[in-house]
């Protein structure tokens, strides 16, 4: 758009014929100036990322189209989002941080764009959406990816790596490399197209569907059916050593870092063993595949429940094995409704942890309980006192959603429903909780709600009030 100015001098000739094409150009392909229209809304109001998110639209798919150079760090990508607007719509957001955007069409026409903010592309469609309708929107964009910092120092987006890329999106970093609805409570499925340099992989979420090589570049396309919520999607690009097995049913597939293959293949082995125990307890596995992904250590500074296959920084060990894995159920098929929800993602699979040890030999969850309690269970103090920080429903900040309450004192929470009800009830209650929820999103709010339902006969008031909303180490009952 080209603002007003008051009339200072005639306007010469070739001054009026530019001004023309600038507007051609912008009604035809958009240019950086105000949209006009009412937007769905820049946001979906999440109590730690107001901004993450739209309103207005729900994605249904990703077409991503990836074209990757490691030396020069440069992606060029196309993104084919098919979505259904639930509103009446003249203009819609996407998220996408950086990169620069070439184009964008929404249904096969040309439409106008402009960015404002850290991450906002707003879209102005040729003719306006009706509620109910669904479209398919395709930005075409390029430019090196910028490494996001999270609230609490670590980071994310897409990060280089010595021989190529990883893409690590909780909670914002996805916008970083993809335009898209970014936040957990728009779920949808993917294909992913990977172009890269011949002798590195290309590895995503979901079922590898093709593989070629040709004139110096190899091209990986991913498929994923089930929703996932974009945090949840991840592309790891550089040399590994591909690993393919079975765990019953289920295609294993693992990349791993040659540099970590000898450390890691002991406890790789043991993903059939890890999702068997886990179906015992928490019910079907929600998806079609399973594995990993192993980066080296200074690649990503944390693990990531990255959806099909977790990413680790280097070897890991088998208790983290299992809390990756067991987010599949919680987190990525039952995904929060917004960060505030965190620990039914954290809590549930810390407490994983503590049954697999319980079943292997190790301590029991109520010892683990016990010394959490006793302050014995982490060797520094500051370590035990900071699990009472605050309630784990109940994070103060963005910084803090992935501290200790939300996964210690979220197990704890878990621990004081199996003390109420007893061992058959509650391990009803996880199978439950996650087969009612499948590839949907809850708030605790739900989760209340359903064990409440479930064992009408008890008053958890105590615990939702002592263990999961109150402040301050609760008396010991």
């Amino acid at each position: 758009m080209v603002s007003r100015r008051s009339r200072i001098a005639p306007m010469p000739r070739s001054a009026r014929f530019g001004l023309v094409v600038v507007l051609l150009a912008c009604l035809l392909v958009g240019c950086d100036g105000g949209v006009e229209g009412v937007a769905g809304g820049s946001g979906v109001r999440d109590p730690y990322f107001p901004k993450a998110g739209n309103g207005g639209y729900d994605v249904t798919h990703y077409g991503l189209t990836l074209d990757y150079e490691p030396k020069s760090r440069r992606l060029v990508g196309e993104a084919e989002i098919r979505a259904r607007a639930e509103q009446d719509l003249s203009a819609f957001n996407l998220d996408l941080k950086g990169m620069d955007v070439r184009s964008v069409e929404v249904d096969g026409e040309p439409a106008r764009f402009n960015r404002s903010g850290d991450h906002e592309l707003t879209v102005r469609p040729r003719r306006d959406l009706d509620g109910g309708d669904s479209f398919v929107a395709v930005v075409r964009y390029e430019g090196v990816p910028e490494v996001v910092t999270d609230p609490d120092g670590s980071e994310e987006g897409w990060l280089p790596t010595e021989d190529g890329a990883l893409g690590l999106g909780e909670p914002t970093g996805s916008m970083a490399w993809f335009p898209g609805n970014h936040h957990p409570s728009d779920k949808a499925s993917y294909d992913i197209v990977v172009d890269v340099p011949e002798g590195l992989e290309a590895v995503s979420v979901g079922e590898l569907r093709k593989r070629t090589v040709k004139g110096g570049r190899a091209v990986f396309g991913w498929r994923v059916s089930e929703p996932v919520a974009s945090y949840v999607v991840t592309v790891a690009v550089g040399e590994f050593e591909i690993r393919r097995s079975r765990a019953g049913r289920l295609p294993v597939y693992v990349a791993v870092d040659p540099d970590q293959a000898a450390d890691s293949a002991e406890v790789l082995d043991r993903i059939p063993e890890v999702m068997e125990w886990a179906e015992d307890y928490f019910g079907p596995y929600p998806f079609s595949s399973t594995g990993a992904i192993v980066e080296r250590e200074d690649d990503a500074g944390y693990a990531l429940e990255t959806q099909n296959r977790p990413v680790f920084p280097g070897a890991p060990g088998v208790e983290l094995l299992v809390h990756e894995l067991v987010h599949q159920w919680y987190g990525n098929s039952v995904t929060p409704k917004s960060w505030r929800d965190m620990w039914l993602n954290e809590g549930f699979a810390t407490y994983a942890e503590w049954l697999w040890n319980e079943d292997h030999g190790g301590d029991s969850a109520q010892d683990v309980f016990d010394a959490l309690y006793d302050g014995d269970y982490f060797e520094k103090e500051a370590e035990s006192d900071a699990v009472w920080d605050f309630p784990p429903a109940r994070p103060p900040s963005a910084a803090r959603i992935s501290d200790s309450p939300v996964y210690e004192r979220g197990a704890m929470v878990l621990h004081k429903v199996r003390q109420a009800v007893g061992d058959e009830v509650f391990f009803g209650i996880l199978r439950g909780w996650a087969a009612e929820r499948r590839h949907g999103n809850a708030d605790t709010d739900d989760f209340t709600a359903y064990v409440e339902k479930t064992a009408p006969d008890e008053d958890f008031s105590g615990i939702w009030d002592d263990w999961l909303y109150g402040k301050g180490r609760p008396a010991r009952p």
